[in-house]
């Protein structure tokens, strides 16, 4: 049943009308992030997220993240508290590639668009 549950308050997060923006990762790899909305944000399983105030990041990773680490669970709760900007990463393909790609959006900023001269 909680699987149902967790389903059913999973499909309610909706992705902002807006389009995806951009942010540059530790490493330099950018990434296209999806808003949501705060208020009804919720985790979905094998999905990765971050949670930001205003350009600093305040958590990035997974429900199972949230569920398994307590260290990630703690930074979780208190980024709750604190942001007040949540956004889709997507699903990493395997364990390697989604711990890679959570270090890498731990440091990561928004990238400023280039305006024309």
């Amino acid at each position: 049943m909680g699987a149902w549950v967790s389903s059913m308050v999973s499909a309610k997060v909706q992705l902002l009308p807006l389009r995806s923006v951009n942010w540059r990762g530790r490493s330099g790899r950018c990434y296209a992030l999806s808003p949501l909305r705060l208020s009804d944000f919720s985790l979905s399983d094998g999905e990765l997220y971050l949670l930001a105030l205003g350009n600093h990041v305040l958590w990035a990773g997974s429900a199972n993240d949230v569920v398994s680490d307590v260290t990630s669970r703690a930074r979780f709760r208190l980024a709750l508290d604190c942001a007040d900007r949540a956004f889709w990463v997507g699903a990493g393909s395997d364990e390697v590639q989604r711990l890679t790609t959570i270090w890498d959006l731990e440091g990561a900023e928004p990238i400023q668009s280039v305006a024309a001269a």
